[in-house]
């Protein structure tokens, strides 16, 4: 049997999140993603009964969405720091498909490109659930039109696109690890503020993963 790295673990672990980020709003994850299209959570209106489609069950697995996004979240289901914090993600996790796609094609190192793969894969499908949980109509829709635009650094991407190919792998690492430690911090510290559970639950996954990755790539000769 062969033997699992931490890498490989990580990897793992970072698929399987994502592949459950839809299932946050119906309380099941189905297990390993399948990779299809079709499986991936596709943005969701806002319930304006403010409540988790009926018969759903708790959040008692990893997961944000395997088979698509049941129903969003109500826009009174969250509070108002609930809606920033999810909008502040959707702007974090479009600038770290960004960084991740501008050097991608020239990544050197096999095991830095399967991470930078499996964050790709995991944060879009992130990013399509919580996009779908965001209020479009209603008191909350101003909030969710906060982006998180002082977060972005724009010379950070400046850094990998100018970047000699000799020092892309370098780059990368220290600017996917510095973006990560922002997101983990964020979410930690929605944990302790926010007030929807399952939002709660989707940040304590985000730090735990972001955390994770962090060590991962600044521990990368």
């Amino acid at each position: 049997m062969p033997r699992r790295t931490p890498l490989s673990s990580l990897v793992s672990a970072l698929l399987l999140s994502g592949a459950c980020a839809g299932s946050l709003l119906t309380g099941a994850c189905a297990g390993p993603p399948t990779a299809s299209p079709s499986a991936l959570p596709q943005p969701a209106p806002a319930s304006p009964a403010g409540s988790v489609a009926a018969g759903s069950a708790g959040v008692g697995s990893t997961g944000v969405g395997s088979t698509g996004v049941g129903s969003a979240v109500g826009a009174d289901a969250m509070s108002g720091i609930d809606v920033v914090f999810l909008s502040t993600m959707v702007g974090h996790s479009e600038r770290t498909l960004q960084i991740v796609r501008l050097v991608r094609d020239r990544v050197r190192d096999d095991a830095l490109r399967t991470l930078a793969a499996a964050v790709e894969a995991t944060e879009a499908d992130e990013l399509a659930a919580m996009r779908g949980w965001l209020p479009t109509t209603g008191p909350g829709a101003s909030a969710a039109a906060h982006h998180h635009d002082g977060h972005g650094d724009d010379a950070a991407l400046d850094r990998l696109r100018t970047a000699p190919d000799a020092d892309v792998d370098r780059v990368l690492r220290e600017v996917l690890a510095d973006h990560q430690r922002s997101a983990a911090d964020l979410a930690r510290s929605h944990v302790g503020v926010g007030r929807n559970d399952r939002v709660r639950d989707l940040a304590r996954r985000i730090e735990q993963s972001r955390t994770a990755e962090v060590e991962l790539l600044r521990g990368t000769p």
